[in-house]
């Protein structure tokens, strides 16, 4: 069977082909420029152009887009939105129409202003089936996958009153008390939770995906992919660190069972910083309330146990913050690839979610079936 899985960062949009017949090192992968980067790129021109901007579209992941927008507005050239496409800088419309200037539209006001020749229209999305496919193509491969799985950073819709820190945090905790398998963070497209609403709006953009589509959170994704280097695998008691550009996430097990994690935001650590927060990771003095008042995303700890760190995982495209760690750190490359560790940490998820493929999925990412190219 065929997987297209795809995982959306700030920096790239990594995709893998998973293919059971194949084995994992001879699987098609691609990767490139992120859709905030490109939506950046297309805004950064109308900016230039003195154009007004109309965003459509779904709530897509920020940064590089929210800081062209800023910019767009600092140079006082109008922004219109849709709902749906304003949700992608704040899920509070007034914050949004306060801090960026952008006037909310309905998509049928949207589809009058498009036609105007001063305005640059830019459609807000995390996944677009048919730009891959035609990717793809360009290769001579028709792209039918039997499944898709896609991977975004979802801080979750926050209630007005609640830190979308917090929100991200409780939600990662719920997660992990019903469900320890990393796998309990993709979802089959129609049970998607409603308040992760960057989850959600892949799934309305993904209208022209036949095959059956999940979804999961990036996170949680790479660090499960980092589980597919062997030499991680063989560790119970590793430390599994994703310096991602925006976020960085750590679990530390024991025994092979999952104790606890931290998340913070990256651009907000110095490595030293990193190290610091690791070490207390493996020692179990770790607190939420020092995380988040440090404005990371906060801990959960199950289990204080101390664990000595003598195997620290580390994968993401910010991993060269821990080269020179005194921690005995080990950058994983699952299937000789660490840009893919999300991927493979989703096509290892779809295991869980696919029955009727278990096997086979397993079968080849263990090298078991899968064949060489002759």
């Amino acid at each position: 069977m065929q997987i297209l899985a795809v995982d959306v960062g700030t920096g790239t949009q990594d995709i893998l082909l998973f293919d059971s017949t194949r084995t994992p090192e001879n699987c098609l992968k691609l990767v490139m420029p992120s859709p905030t980067m490109l939506v950046a790129s297309a805004i950064r021109r109308a900016t230039g152009a003195g154009n007004s901007l109309l965003l459509t579209g779904v709530t897509m992941g920020g940064g590089p887009s929210s800081w062209a927008t800023e910019d767009h507005h600092r140079a006082g050239l109008p922004i219109y939105a849709t709902a749906d496409a304003a949700r992608s800088f704040n899920d509070d419309l007034d914050a949004v129409r306060r801090d960026l200037g952008i006037e909310i539209i309905s998509d049928d006001e949207a589809a009058r202003l498009a036609s105007q020749a001063d305005i640059t229209t830019v459609e807000l999305r995390d996944f677009s089936f048919a730009a891959i496919s035609q990717a793809f193509h360009a290769f001579g491969l028709d792209l039918r996958p039997d499944a898709v799985m896609v991977a975004v950073f979802d801080h979750g819709n926050a209630p007005p009153d609640v830190s979308d820190r917090q929100f991200r945090l409780d939600y990662l905790a719920d997660r992990l008390r019903s469900e320890t398998r990393l796998s309990t963070f993709a979802f089959p497209a129609h049970q998607t939770p409603t308040i992760m609403t960057r989850l959600q709006a892949v799934v309305d953009s993904a209208s022209d995906v036949t095959a059956p589509l999940l979804v999961m959170d990036t996170a949680p994704a790479a660090v499960l992919g980092a589980l597919c280097d062997p030499a991680v695998a063989a560790q119970p008691d590793a430390m599994i660190v994703n310096v991602g550009n925006f976020h960085c996430l750590a679990f530390q097990y024991r025994h092979g069972q999952f104790m606890r994690l931290f998340e913070h935001h990256t651009g907000l650590l110095t490595a030293a910083e990193l190290e610091i927060w690791l070490r207390q990771l493996a020692s179990g003095e770790i607190t939420h309330q020092e995380v988040f008042a440090e404005h990371g995303h906060g801990a959960l700890v199950l289990d204080r146990t101390p664990v000595l760190p003598q195997f620290v995982a580390v994968t993401g495209p910010r991993r060269a913050m821990l080269a020179a760690s005194t921690l005995p750190t080990y950058f994983a490359v699952p299937y000789g690839d660490q840009m893919l560790a999300g991927c493979w940490g989703m096509i290892r998820a779809a295991a869980d979610h696919l029955p009727d493929q278990r096997d086979e999925i397993l079968a080849a990412l263990a090298g078991d079936e899968a064949k060489p190219l002759w």
